[in-house]
């Protein structure tokens, strides 16, 4: 679900933009960032891509299944009203 690698990527990019004065501490501060990102990334609520295709499929079958079904209610009123 989460890109390790990504986390990883981000977190250098932070280090690497730090002052030059603050570059002695980029080591820490990138592992420190990357510890920081995974917990922050952890606590929101997202689905893999491959879940949400899934979803997605699932809610166009729906409402596939919904028109069939509302076009067989409009047939039964039809013939009743008459």
């Amino acid at each position: 679900m989460i890109n390790p690698k990504k986390i990883e990527e981000l977190a250098k990019q932070l280090s690497d933009n730090l002052p030059s004065g603050v570059k002695q501490f980029a080591g820490e501060f990138e592992e420190r960032s990357k510890q920081i990102l995974q917990n922050q990334l952890m606590k929101l609520d997202v689905v893999s891509r491959e879940e949400f295709e899934v979803q997605q499929h699932v809610l166009l079958k729906t409402r596939e299944k919904l028109e069939v079904l509302q076009a067989q209610v409009n047939e039964l009123e039809k013939k009743f009203a008459e």
